[in-house]
């Protein structure tokens, strides 16, 4: 991938492996239990995108940069998760930005690898959703793309704008900043408003 997109690929992992560090810090495990929850969540999508489009081996075994992010954020969390822990609210943003990235990258490197429009989309909302749902089966919670709050949508969305923006030839950059933008500010206004996909009729959550 150009280097922009790398850059951005190591930012949402990095956002992505303080998420899952800090489960893991909550679940009592000890530094290597934190150090593979991080890596797994920062990593998972990613990896799935690379299996899925033939790009092997995945990024997080050739690149050494891919391994040695995640394993930083969860040594960072580790030494420091009681002030992490405090800004709750400002790691659920970080997991926004992150899932905003990862549908971009996930969605353009599809794109370079020959997929359609359609299965590029889902394959950059498959690699923005990834990590969370590993870590949050490997931590026994219900995944947060199962619950009725707004997670997987914006990132489909912003890895349609991403893929039709490439297809319509548009700047890099520009297809960059819209549809990563669109995704998280979806995102955002979903946790502030508490905004919810529909549930079965009758269902206790409603």
């Amino acid at each position: 991938m150009p280097s922009m997109l790398v850059v951005l690929d190591l930012v949402g992992i990095f956002v992505f492996a303080i998420s899952g560090a800090l489960v893991a810090v909550r679940k009592d495990y000890d530094v290597f239990g934190v150090l593979f929850l991080a890596t797994t969540t920062g990593l998972g999508g990613g990896f799935v995108r690379d299996v899925l489009i033939g790009a092997t081996p995945p990024a997080a075994l050739a690149d050494w940069r891919y391994l040695l992010v995640p394993i930083a954020a969860g040594l960072v969390t580790f030494a420091f998760h009681s002030g992490l822990g405090r800004q709750e609210r400002l790691i659920n943003v970080f997991d926004a930005f992150g899932l905003s990235l990862f549908c971009v990258t996930g969605a353009l490197k599809a794109v370079d690898y020959g997929l359609g429009p359609v299965p590029a989309a889902l394959l950059g909302m498959v690699t923005a959703i990834g990590g969370g749902v590993a870590r949050d089966v490997l931590a026994s919670r219900a995944p947060v793309v199962f619950r009725s709050e707004l997670y997987a949508t914006p990132a489909l969305i912003g890895a349609s704008i991403a893929v039709v923006g490439v297809r319509l030839e548009l700047p890099l950059g520009l297809v960059v900043t819209v549809a990563a933008t669109s995704c998280l500010v979806l995102r955002l206004l979903a946790m502030w408003r508490d905004w919810h996909a529909p549930l079965p009729t009758g269902s206790s959550s409603v």
